[in-house]
């Protein structure tokens, strides 16, 4: 398990755009599973909406991609690198997330060809699918 100092040692994202807690498990190169707990106090429920709080799609695609990026920067050749977005195919978001749900976040990584990459990403809550779809990614220096 990796806390979130140990998750900035290998993604840049700072708070408050760092988007996951903990990191269950990775395969560098290959896949993660990683959680964010939803807090009513987030920034975002500030607009989105008031008196009916619910977390942007675009964030908890973020969050997925924050997921499959531990996967990628974690490989050797890629630390110290970032993992920006290529493209965002067919996600679909299924049920709202609120104020107390936790986000299981999972990424595999289902095709690389040297910078570019796709990861097959998912994201549940109380075992019910949330959200889920493919992340293009491209990794590049800082």
């Amino acid at each position: 398990m990796l806390n979130k100092d140990e998750i900035k040692n290998i993604i840049p994202q700072r708070d408050p755009f760092l988007m996951i807690d903990e990191v269950e498990e990775f395969v560098p190169g290959e896949s993660a599973t990683a959680y964010k707990d939803v807090y009513a106090d987030e920034w975002y429920f500030k607009g989105h909406f008031p008196g009916n709080p619910i977390m942007p799609g675009v964030l908890i695609t973020e969050s997925l991609a924050q997921t499959g990026a531990v996967a990628i920067l974690s490989m050797e050749e890629n630390k110290g690198k970032n993992a920006l977005f290529g493209g965002i195919n067919n996600m679909k978001f299924k049920k709202m997330v609120v104020p107390g749900d936790r986000l299981k976040l999972e990424v595999k990584i289902i095709k690389r060809k040297g910078p570019i990459g796709i990861g097959e990403a998912t994201a549940s809550s109380n075992g019910e699918l949330v959200a889920k779809g493919e992340l293009t990614f491209a990794v590049v220096n800082n």
